[in-house]
């Protein structure tokens, strides 16, 4: 079979599996490509645990191949089992601030003043859901905050529907 034969995954979406697949301390992560930064967000990430320790160095080692040195993150400690108050990423320490900033959003801050704001997706969001998240979060046009888009990709546990019905012309 030829390489162009080959079936390949669409760009840009994770398969269903992933979060399943994925160990934890391996970053899950998408960002905004564009330079006007203008958004509410830069990007999304989605950690498999509560154990901040085991998530964060995979996700600041990402983030720094990207953006250069990360020197703090903000994250509210109410939403990981335990908030040191740094680590020591690729040799830099890493300051580990807790902001009040909501458990669906971590601040990233490169230098001194240079933030840059990422959705946290829960790691016990299903795929799809995770997905969807995500990829709104990056959308250039984006003017959503972290927790609406949760709120507007996690399915209703209540909602029994079978979801949209095939219908033929």
């Amino acid at each position: 079979m030829a390489d162009s034969e080959t079936p390949r995954t669409p760009p840009m979406l994770l398969p269903d599996a992933i979060h399943h697949a994925i160990q934890p301390g391996a970053a899950v992560l998408r960002l905004e490509t564009t330079r006007s930064r203008e958004g509410p967000l830069d990007g999304a990430w989605w950690p498999r645990t509560h154990d901040i320790e085991a998530e964060l160095p995979a996700l600041i080692s990402a983030l720094t191949e990207y953006l250069g040195p990360i020197t703090r993150v903000g994250v509210d400690a109410a939403a990981w089992n335990a908030l040191p108050t740094r680590l020591v990423v690729d040799g830099q320490v890493v300051h580990l601030d807790s902001d009040p900033v909501g458990d669906d959003t971590v601040l990233i801050t490169r230098g001194h003043n240079d933030h840059f704001a990422l959705l946290v997706v829960p790691p016990d969001t299903a795929a799809d859901a995770a997905r969807e998240a995500m990829a709104r979060a990056v959308r250039a046009d984006n003017i959503t905050q972290a927790a609406q888009i949760l709120i507007a990709t996690t399915p209703d546990p209540t909602d029994t529907s079978p979801g949209p019905a095939a219908t033929s012309s």
